[in-house]
């Protein structure tokens, strides 16, 4: 049986505040709740997923070990967007190597390496066509990418999106027009045509 806090602080973290988980994202603390479990009473954040129609509950004691962490400063997201007006990066390594490289950036939570992967995987309509994997790999980087630079900016995420597509199209690569990537073997960069 669930009971209610009166304290709204544990670990750094309050009730109403926006943080990151990084499975899933921007979340809000909507409770801090004390719950008995096998025996043992928990202290636990209660964090709902609005746009995913999710709530999770996560003990206030592993916040840290499990990565939840305040948004990012304003600093932070400058960086990102200024990440991704850089050449992507794609490795000469098989796909499934990179996609998993990519899930794992995206479950970071680290709003740069989410950066990372928008600017990667992003394609200008000059560009081939992405495979499927390779889209809902962007598709999900961009909407966590979205997600905190529109809760930190406080705009909406259409707003957010429009953003991160105006600087994506600032890159060196999209402004040259030639379709050109930078591609990284083994430490060394060269420029592919």
């Amino acid at each position: 049986m669930a009971t209610s806090k009166k304290t709204a602080h544990r670990n750094g973290f309050k009730t109403s505040e926006f943080i990151v988980y990084p499975a899933h994202g921007v979340g809000q603390i909507v409770a801090i709740e004390e719950q008995e479990i096998a025996g043992l009473k928990l202290d636990l954040f209660v964090i709902s997923f609005e746009k995913d129609k999710m709530t999770l509950r996560v003990p206030t004691h592993k916040s840290e070990a499990v990565g939840m962490r305040k948004l990012a400063e304003n600093d932070v997201v400058d960086k990102a967007l200024e990440t991704i007006k850089g050449r992507a990066r794609v490795k000469r390594t098989m796909w499934s190597r990179r996609a998993q490289e990519y899930e794992a950036k995206i479950n970071s939570g680290d709003l740069i390496a989410i950066s990372e992967v928008v600017r990667d995987l992003h394609r200008a309509s000059s560009q081939p066509e992405q495979s499927y994997s390779e889209r809902q790999l962007y598709e999900a980087a961009l909407d966590r990418m979205s997600r905190e630079i529109s809760t930190v900016l406080r705009i909406t995420e259409t707003e957010a999106v429009r953003r991160i597509e105006d600087n994506l199209t600032k890159s060196p690569r999209r402004i040259a027009g030639r379709g050109e990537e930078v591609v990284e073997e083994e430490g060394v960069e060269e420029e592919a045509a």
